[in-house]
């Protein structure tokens, strides 16, 4: 018998996943290229991809109803907005103060952090593989963080950095939240109700932050347009397909490409330096949670 097909490599779904890795990715670049308050800036990332993930919802209403799956409005749905609505507010303001590279390379911690919870919550043992990743990504959190202490905006970076770090223990409990609603829920109307719980969650502090709450002009729109459309949609979407056809240990992918391509952009873009010492804690922090996730 031929097993040729079965063994064939999803090549369209390791480049999507590569794709929505990339597209997230530059989440913080269009932060920092809007006029709008950063929490303000979160808010509209939510709000302008709602009626995207709306339409896409009820378009497979049918389907969703074919499969058993459910269409009513559950108190899960509230806790994974919530929870998505701290991630995003603290992660979009940790960006205001330090740099794209760091905020998104310590918001990836959420893997650990969620092991952790497992642990504490229910016992649940891990390989040594996992306690070794573990304090891998701590060294290298440290030694990323750490050039942060020196110089007068140093209070300001290391706020920033401690807000990025922050902003994983909400995405951990949004992954959490959102493991059992994945099997009763299709992608979109999960994806439709999530981004709508968030975005009101986090409007009244967007119209209270300091700053602005609408963009200046009419081309203060696109920024904010390329955070709904290419990294709350795009992004989210595209990994959301690429993960039910790739194993989950050829999936941790998307974690790698993320930082990366922000670390990248924001050089080009804004002239981020990365010190060597930052560079090599960025990459035992990205090997240590990698490592922890095969572990656990």
């Amino acid at each position: 018998m031929d097993t040729t097909l079965d063994k064939e490599f999803p090549a369209l779904a390791f480049a999507a996943l590569l794709v929505g890795g990339m597209a997230i990715g530059f989440a913080g670049i269009f932060m920092r290229l809007s006029d709008v308050n950063p929490l303000a800036s979160a808010f509209w990332r939510m709000a302008l991809a709602a009626p995207f993930l709306w339409a896409w919802a009820f378009s497979v209403r049918g389907q969703d109803e074919a499969a058993g799956k459910r269409t009513d409005f559950t108190r899960a749905l509230i806790l994974a907005g919530i929870y998505f609505a701290g991630d995003m507010g603290i992660w979009h303001l940790s960006l205001h103060y330090t740099t794209v590279a760091n905020a998104t390379l310590l918001s990836n911690f959420a893997p650990i952090f969620i092991a952790l919870w497992m642990w504490f919550a229910f016992r649940v043992r891990f390989a040594r593989v996992f306690i070794v990743g573990m304090l891998i990504a701590l060294t290298g959190a440290v030694m990323l963080v750490g050039p942060n202490a020196a110089g007068a905006e140093g209070g300001n970076k290391l706020l920033g950095d401690a807000l990025g770090l922050g902003s994983a223990v909400f995405y951990a409990a949004y992954q959490l939240v959102i493991k059992d609603a994945r099997s009763q829920y299709s992608t979109a109307r999960l994806m439709a109700w999530s981004t709508t719980v968030t975005g009101l969650a986090l409007l009244p502090f967007a119209l209270t932050a300091p700053g602005a709450f609408w963009p200046a002009q009419a081309a203060g729109w696109l920024p904010l347009l390329a955070l709904a459309l290419v990294a709350q949609i795009g992004g989210q979407t595209v990994i959301a397909y690429a993960s039910a056809h790739l194993p989950a240990s050829l999936s941790s992918v998307s974690l790698l490409i993320q930082p990366l391509t922000a670390a990248v952009a924001a050089w080009l873009i804004f002239q981020e330096a990365i010190g060597p010492v930052q560079m090599a804690g960025g990459a035992l922090l990205l090997w240590g949670i990698y490592l922890s996730k095969r572990g656990s």
